[in-house]
């Protein structure tokens, strides 16, 4: 029996509709998923929505399930939270989080969704995927006891890192963001914030993630000699310019990057994916981490609202997708 499901597509930079899709009845080994909510990140998702894939990168910024090519038509999204309303026993009514784009419901294999903790709630659970990327790059970096750090940047990325390294013991850590409006957020989270002319020097470690040429000069700018700035930003088809004569050298100064389509070789020997996936979902126990859900709509109105987003015109961390039982 096939049943029918309505999915955003972005038919071409700038300009989003709902389609109809037909879904096979799941089979063997997989799942049929009703979605509760999805997710847009402002970074990369509205990248994607204004065209600003480079054509080299259009391999490596594949989602997993998404369908099309950029610049488009394209169905992309990655944040997506349901209940399985078919499949193996053990997980029908279950709440998942899957690598998934925007669409009423879906069939993917049972391998591709991670059961949500019952101590998380699914509206949070939309926050794994950032918060994933959030612990890869904190594998990347390796942040020690009585570091002093600035994570630069404090959009849905910048923020998670930040809601992370609160919890490490002794650390100096400031939230830096040229918004004064992000230092109601840090508060949430625990944690200090500051203009980038005020931010504190000498920091061993720069969690940079801000996608701005300005920002990036900056976090090189804060950094103690031998110091790590660890660039989170995606800068699309953008070039960026950097301050490397100087003292840039004499300093010892190292620019890394981190992304999370490869699991850090600095975590532990054997760690999967999945088992990053997992950790992710564990630490949305959280509360505090509902900071980073900062706007909700209906999943009709996305069309009209991915603009808005992309714009600016909506300032948002994560906005949330609310999905009624309309698959």
């Amino acid at each position: 029996m096939n049943r029918s499901a309505r999915a955003f597509w972005l038919r071409s930079p700038g300009h989003g509709e709902l389609r109809d899709v037909t879904l096979t009845e799941p089979g063997e080994g997989e799942v049929l998923v009703r979605s509760l909510y999805s997710g847009v990140s402002r970074g990369t998702e509205t990248l994607v929505f204004r065209g600003g894939v480079p054509e080299s990168q259009h391999a490596v910024m594949r989602a997993p399930f998404q369908e099309g090519e950029f610049p488009g038509p394209v169905k992309y999204g990655y944040l997506n939270v349901g209940v399985v309303e078919q499949g193996p026993d053990g997980l029908i009514g279950r709440t998942v989080f899957c690598l998934y784009p925007h669409q009423t419901r879906y069939v993917v294999p049972v391998s591709a969704v991670t059961v949500v903790p019952d101590r998380v709630p699914p509206a949070r659970a939309v926050l794994a995927g950032t918060v994933e990327t959030a612990v890869n790059a904190l594998w990347d970096a390796a942040p020690l006891v009585g570091d002093r750090i600035a994570v630069i940047g404090g959009g849905m990325v910048g923020c998670s890192v930040a809601a992370l390294l609160a919890r490490f013991p002794g650390l100096r850590l400031q939230l830096v963001d040229a918004d004064p409006a992000r230092a109601r957020t840090a508060g949430a989270l625990g944690v200090d914030f500051a203009a980038p002319e005020d931010a504190l020097g000498d920091c061993d470690l720069v969690v940079h993630a801000s996608a701005t040429e300005q920002g990036l000069s900056r976090a090189l700018e804060l950094l103690a000699p031998e110091g790590t700035v660890l660039d989170l930003s995606w800068y699309g088809d953008r070039r960026i310019a950097l301050p490397l004569g100087e003292a840039f050298h004499s300093r010892r100064l190292t620019v890394r990057s981190s992304q999370v389509g490869t699991v850090s070789p600095a975590a532990r020997a054997g760690r999967s994916y999945a088992d990053r996936l997992a950790l992710a979902l564990d630490l949305l126990a959280d509360p505090a981490l509902d900071a980073l859900i900062t706007g909700e709509s209906v999943f009709e109105e996305l069309p009209e609202v991915l603009p808005k987003l992309a714009s600016g015109e909506i300032p948002a961390l994560c906005h949330r997708v609310r999905y009624g039982d309309n698959g």
